[in-house]
This record gives C-alpha cells, structure tokens and sequence, in this order.
C-alpha cells in the first residue's frame, strides 16, 4: 500500500472556510492518470493538485472530480503553501513546470502568496446562441479567451444571479465567468464550470488571467483588487505585468494527514 502526505487548504482565504478549497498531494513520481482521476474523484472538491519533484521546482498538474484542466490558480496557491509547510522549499521563489500552461512561480510576500500565471486577455466576441437564457440577465457585453468573459451591469447582478446549470452546461464552452465593477474592488465575478464538473466555482485564480487584463485596460491601471462573489466568498489582488499577471492571496490549512492508494502493478 502506497501513501504520500496529503494537505486540504483554503486558498484566497483570509480566514478558514472561506475561500476555495484544494486538496494536494505530494507525489514522488507519477501513478497512471487514471488513478490520478480517481483520486481527485475521491476528494471531490474543485480542484485536487498533484506535485512531482524535479531537479529544479516541482511539476504541478491540477483535476476537477471528472477531468483533468490545463491551468488552475487556487490549487497552485495551494500546493505551493503545502510545499512550504512539508519543508520541500529552502526559499521564497517556487517554481512549477506544467503539461499545458508553461512555466510558472509562486513568490511569498509577508503573509501573501504570489501566483505569476500567464496574461490571457479575452477578445470580444457576440453572446452565444442560449447565453441570456442561461443566465437570465441580458449581458453589457461578451469575451473569450479560455473562459467566456460576461459583462454585467452591475455588482448586484452578478451576486443576485441564478443561472440555469443544465442550460450553461449546453454552452459549448469551458466555463462562464460573469463581472462587473464593485463597489469596494475594482471588480466582482463569479465562475461557472458545470462542463468541467463543477457548477459553481467558489474562488478562481486562474480568471484573473483574463480578468486582470480585462479590467485594468478600462480602468487605466495594472493593479487591482477583486473579490468573487461565491457563497464562500474570496479576496484577490492582481497585476499585470505585460504578458504575465501577478494574482495575490492568502491561504489557510484546514486538513493534513496522509493519502493511502493501492500498489500498482
């Protein structure tokens, strides 16, 4: 019987149960992908993230319960405050290779983990057939990049929305992430998913990559504060850095113990 440590943290979280929850496990080398999968399945949150050591950083790869993503920001917050607390660091920089997304490293500033993610800047682009319908707001306006970037009136809207799970689900896109302006921070947002496994996202790093580019353009400044407007609730403080994006948050353990698997053959 095979084991590795195992760690539940809550990333853009100022205080426990708020956030959104990761769990990571900190592999020696990679198992088949499809108990991969299966562990994330187990675990059943958001995200689980899954760290091999190399000669230099760490290979990160990151699975929802039902597929595995290309690019995840929660659960590299996560993993990099695993790998801190387990020791598996001797500095402030670590640095991940990804399968998908290229290089990528996690600073530490006080008590701030800083994700350095590639900039994705959506491109306008006309609402899809069933948008309005799903959603059951008329969007301001709609972009793509990895993610459908929907503009909405204002922050009420975003946090009183309702959508349609089974009607978003039809949309042939990997998920639906609505903003506006904020009243407190620059912008809100929340994250749809439900093709990726997940209905309701509650913090997302990895929107920011499209978010921070999408707003600092319109308020004429690369830096700002953002907060998803999930039940759980989460904080975020970008910037943008020609192609890259900074995305700053806090984390906070919750679970740590030890992951058991069966011996492959």
């Amino acid at each position: 019987m095979a084991k590795f440590p195992f760690y539940q943290i809550d990333a853009f979280a100022d205080r426990p149960f708020t956030g959104n929850p990761a769990a990571v496990c900190l592999l020696e080398s990679w198992p088949d992908d499809g108990l991969l999968q299966q562990i994330a399945a187990e675990n059943n949150l958001a995200e689980t993230a899954f760290t091999v050591p190399l000669a230099e950083g760490f290979e990160i790869r990151w699975f929802t319960p039902t597929v595995e993503v290309d690019l995840c920001g929660h659960a590299t917050l996560a993993a990099a405050r695993a790998l801190r607390e387990a020791q598996r660091v001797s500095d402030g920089l670590i640095r991940f290779e990804t399968l998908a997304a290229g290089p990528l490293t996690v600073r530490a500033e006080a008590e701030m983990l800083w994700l350095n993610f590639p900039s994705r800047p959506p491109r306008p682009v006309e609402p899809p057939t069933g948008l309005a319908e799903a959603l059951g707001v008329t969007p301001r306006g709609t972009h793509r990049a990895r993610d459908l970037i929907v503009e909405l009136a204002s922050e009420n809207e975003v946090r009183d929305l309702q959508p349609d799970t089974a009607r978003l689900r039809a949309l042939e896109e990997f998920a639906v992430c609505v903003t506006a302006r904020g009243s407190r921070h620059d912008c809100v947002s929340r994250f749809f998913a439900p093709r990726q496994g997940i209905d309701e996202d509650p913090v997302t790093g990895s929107s920011f990559c499209s978010l921070a580019p999408f707003w600092s353009e319109r308020l004429g400044r690369p830096e700002l504060t953002a907060r998803q407007l999930s039940l759980r609730g989460g904080e975020i403080t970008c910037r943008v850095q020609g192609d890259r994006v900074e995305i700053g948050g806090r984390t906070n353990i919750v679970i740590t113990g030890t992951f058991y698997r069966p011996d492959e053959p």
